[in-house]
């Protein structure tokens, strides 16, 4: 027996592989960012696909009482004991310093990293979610337009601080790819294909996020870490 086996998550996502790090996850913008990561770093891990109406289970609660995917569990954590993790730039910043990959070393740089993931945290990700659930999800229910105004303005003003800093660089951090961008790109992406956003949020408007977000889209670990786990599995 192990940590991973003995957990009561396995019960109903049953590892194959114990041994190695397990993602439980669903391809959202904040699902695919670990799986980007892991693709990233090249660490082995074993995808479960967890549906949005799992998320409630006693079995995903006791990885993740906040109900939210994506989250892990790493056999050998910190130490060598393992490690369950929820919240999806948590776990970005623990696998960078895990494997000392897509973060600088440098503390300013480093820094710069943990600045522009707080953006995707705490703007990016929060707005564009809300857009898309008044735009998408419940629109047809709801008549005050006022909501979808307030969340896509947002969503413009932030893009906006994007485009400016992107301007005359190739990455958030400079010229290097980092957990960062991983955060960020993906809800752009969504926002486009799910969403339908491209007029609401001036995409026209935005070349050098379009650079950056096509650049970042053709990477080998992207194209991969899009697709993991199986929607269907």
């Amino acid at each position: 027996m192990s940590f991973v086996t003995e957990h009561l998550i396995n019960s109903r996502w049953p590892a194959t592989h114990p041994d190695i790090l397990q993602l439980y996850s669903f391809p959202t913008p904040n699902g695919v960012k670990v799986s980007i990561a892991l693709e990233e770093v090249g660490l082995p891990y074993e995808a479960h696909t967890v549906k949005l109406n799992e998320t409630t289970t006693p079995e995903f609660l006791a990885l993740n009482p906040n109900n939210k995917i994506p989250a892990i569990i790493d056999p050998d954590g910190p130490d060598g004991k393992p490690l369950a993790l929820w919240e999806s730039g948590a776990i970005l910043i623990y696998l960078a310093e895990k494997t000392g990959k897509l973060m600088p070393a440098d503390a300013a740089s480093k820094a710069e990293v943990m600045q522009w993931l707080m953006f995707q945290m705490g703007g990016i990700g929060p707005m564009f979610g809300q857009y898309g659930y008044f735009s998408v999800f419940a629109g047809s229910e709801i008549e005050d337009p006022r909501p979808k105004e307030r969340y896509r303005n947002e969503a413009r003003r932030l893009l906006a601080v994007l485009e400016n800093h992107l301007s005359d660089r190739q990455f958030l951090a400079g010229d290097d790819y980092s957990i960062a961008d991983i955060a960020i790109w993906p809800w752009i992406r969504a926002a486009k294909l799910f969403y339908k956003a491209d007029e609401d949020f001036g995409y026209s408007e935005l070349p050098a996020v379009m650079r950056w977000w096509e650049l970042c889209m053709a990477r080998p670990a992207s194209e991969k870490g899009l697709v993991i786990p199986d929607r269907d599995g």
